[in-house]
């Protein structure tokens, strides 16, 4: 255990600096536009298909690339911000980000999107741990962070439902390539604008853990691959099966090396804190219980009740707005008092409330009656978990491993967005297929059709809602009472510095 340390006196005028909250500006916006590419490309797919002439097999590529790379190297970018500096990986993850989207808009084949949207994975595994130790790094006054982790949260959490409304109306109104050049206009934003604020740091003298990237990356690779290939052929082929083992076994050997690794590139303090393996734990439980709202809930709207893209992602701005509002109050108001204990747990059950309550859809139903009171739950919920979580996953680390811990929430996030992704869908296909089997009488028609599909979403919604419950559960039990240790306070760990320069 580390010896308590106050925050350095060069933190003192620099936390006065106003140029904090432009920063903070800089870093949602950045932000921002890796949320949005998690599903922005989702309500593009059916475009490029057509414009670029790939298969419905195929089609997989252009969303598994980009999960791949993205998800296999989040380890290995958070350490990497951590030695070389949060403010050069930043310009290259943005640089880097923003190629790759031009290249994956001017695309004249599908080989050339799906290097397009590999190249993007790789940047945003650089950019993503990087917005997130940054703001870890530059806000360490208790008020100052509860604001800006409000702000954040509520980017992250509402960042996939703006990316549907974004999508559709870009798809809409002009064509798919948009979906990637909108990415030009936030990444030049965030460059021209938090380049200059932002100061190089000393390096740390640490070295990179070789072995264990490879560990990590070739288990997180196996793993993330393997639950994609589960999610559109089957769990029993060896594509699926064989990846998950390779991918486990290799994750456990990493595990296992992180206990005698000279310079381990996830360090044990950061994972064995019990706050902060809550929030990794919660990243990924949200991760793969959102998948329910994000694409089944899409799905219905579209195909059952005729909305079109954009109208579909119209239709969840009451819960991108009720994230937003309930981020501020979780980080603002409630966070200081209470710490991430009550609310983490809160915002897991409401979650599963939320679900459960859509488990009432029909192929007739309202939007307001069936639809909205649902996803305003799920919104409240969602608010209230990742104002916990976000706060806590990089509560309390060391400045030198604030990129390593952003990494950690990061890929539990993307791997609980694999495992949701094969689990749902196979539950979906299965519920469907038994209930035709089991009501088909003769040939079935297109209403017994219908049905078989909206019984197989009641059944997501149901298993969602079972996710939920469980993470409730996990964290409760996991997460320490009270409000998270004061910056400067005695503590497990010293405080981070802030990266902002002073003038």
């Amino acid at each position: 255990m580390s010896t308590p340390s106050a925050v350095p006196a060069a933190a003192v005028p620099m936390a006065k600096d106003s140029r904090r909250w432009i920063v903070l500006a800089v870093i949602c916006v950045a932000y921002l536009m890796l949320t949005l590419d998690n599903t922005v490309m989702n309500l593009a797919l059916p475009s490029a298909q057509k414009a670029l002439h790939f298969s419905d097999t195929d089609k997989q590529w252009v969303v598994t690339a980009y999960a791949l790379c993205y998800g296999s190297l989040l380890l290995f970018c958070g350490r990497l911000a951590d030695l070389i500096g949060r403010k050069e990986t930043f310009i290259v993850g943005l640089v880097g980000f923003a190629a790759a989207s031009a290249v994956g808009g001017a695309a004249g084949s599908f080989g050339m999107l799906v290097a397009a949207r590999a190249c993007q994975g790789v940047f945003a595994a650089l950019l993503a741990p990087t917005t997130l130790s940054l703001l870890a790094t530059t806000f360490t006054d208790p008020k100052e962070r509860g604001k800006a982790f409000g702000a954040f949260s509520a980017v992250a959490a509402s960042g996939g439902g703006l990316g549907l409304l974004i999508g559709g109306a870009l798809t809409s109104a002009l064509n798919w390539r948009w979906c990637m050049y909108v990415n030009l206009v936030f990444a030049a934003f965030a460059l021209i604008v938090g380049s200059p604020l932002l100061t190089r740091q000393p390096r740390t003298g640490a070295r990179m853990d070789v072995p264990g990237v490879l560990l990590v990356s070739g288990g997180m690779f196996g793993l993330v691959y393997g639950f994609s290939n589960a999610g559109t052929h089957s769990w029993h082929t060896t594509s699926t099966w064989g990846f998950l083992a390779v991918g486990g076994v290799l994750v456990i050997l990493f595990a296992l090396w992180q206990r005698r690794a000279q310079n381990p590139l996830l360090p044990l303090r950061v994972v064995l804190d019990r706050n902060r393996a809550g929030a990794y734990i919660t990243s990924a439980v949200v991760g793969a219980g959102m998948f329910g709202v994000l694409l089944f809930l899409i799905y219905y709207m579209q195909t059952d009740l005729g909305y079109s893209a954009f109208k579909s992602g119209v239709a969840l701005l009451p819960m991108v707005a009720v994230i937003a509002v309930m981020s501020n109050v979780g980080n603002i108001r409630l966070m200081p008092k209470v710490g991430p204990k009550p609310l983490i747990p809160l915002g897991m059950l409401c979650n599963a409330g939320g679900m459960a309550w859509l488990t009432r859809i029909q192929p007739d139903s309202h939007y307001a009656s069936t639809i909205l009171g649902p996803i305003m739950v799920i919104g409240v919920g969602m608010g209230l978990v990742f104002s916990g979580a976000l706060s806590t996953g990089t509560s309390g680390v060391q400045p030198q491993d604030a990129g390593i811990a952003s990494a950690t929430i990061n890929a539990g996030q993307q791997l609980g967005g694999a495992i949701g992704t094969a689990l749902l869908n196979t539950i979906a296909a299965s519920a469907a297929t038994g209930y035709l089997n089991s009501h088909a009488h003769g040939k079935p028609g297109p209403g017994l059709f219908q049905q078989a599909v909206i019984h197989g979403y009641h059944n997501v919604f149901w298993v969602c809602a079972a996710i939920f419950a469980g993470g409730a559960v996990i964290s409760g039990l996991l997460l320490r009472k009270g409000p998270l240790p004061v910056p400067g306070a005695p503590a497990t760990e010293p405080a981070a510095e802030p990266e902002v320069a002073h003038s």
